[in-house]
Parts: C-alpha cells; structure tokens; sequence
C-alpha cells in the first residue's frame, strides 16, 4: 500500500472486514478525544492532541492494532498485548466501546500529567 495522505484514504485500501473494525475505532476514539486532531504519521492513521501523539491504529495481514495506550488494564487479560501501549485484535472481534473510552482518556491523563497541565 502506498503512504496515505489521510485516515479515509487509509480505511478506503482495507478489506471490509478491517475498514469497518477501525472506522468504528476512529470513531469510538474521536467521542472520547473531541478536540484530538487527526494525521497519518509513521504511515498509519494517527491522532494528535495539543501537537502529542495520543494514539496510532493499523491494520496488519491477519490483525489490527492500536498503539500508544496503557496496557495494564485488568480488561486487556484477553487481548495481545504487547510492549510500549500495543494492542492486537481480530477486526472480527474488535475492541469494546467502553475499554477504547477507558484506554484513551488514561491516555490523556497520561499526557497532560506529563505536560503539566
């Protein structure tokens, strides 16, 4: 896949299976991140708060991703997780609403703790 310029131009490349797993990711992230922006950095679709990456999402051969989450949640015993905020699901299978919100605003937490504001 060639670099996209955008989050729809990434989803648009997807099969259907994985474009509707991380569209109703974006959204479930944009409802708990309202004023993030959104980007394509390191050529994934990536959201940006206050000029901080908040989080980053992909597609892979046979799973998706989220990075730059915390990952000790007690809710995430049954995922892949693996080092420095990485999370893989099944776009069959994707990540409930509630623990995306709850990942994403620890996530927020975590960068205005770190700013200082």
């Amino acid at each position: 896949m060639a670099r996209p310029a955008s989050i729809d131009e990434y989803l648009a490349a997807l099969p259907a299976d994985q474009r509707g797993a991380l569209g109703r990711l974006r959204r479930q992230i944009k409802a708990a991140a309202p004023t993030a922006t959104e980007s394509i950095s390191y050529g994934v679709p990536t959201f940006k708060l206050d000029g901080n990456r908040l989080i980053y999402f992909a597609a892979w051969a046979d799973h998706c991703s989220i990075y730059g989450v915390p990952t000790d949640a007690a809710e995430l015993k049954r995922y892949d997780v693996g080092e420095k905020g990485t999370i893989r699901f099944s776009a069959t299978k994707p990540l409930p609403a509630s623990l995306v919100t709850k990942l994403v605003k620890a996530r927020i937490a975590s960068l205005k703790k770190r700013a200082k504001y």
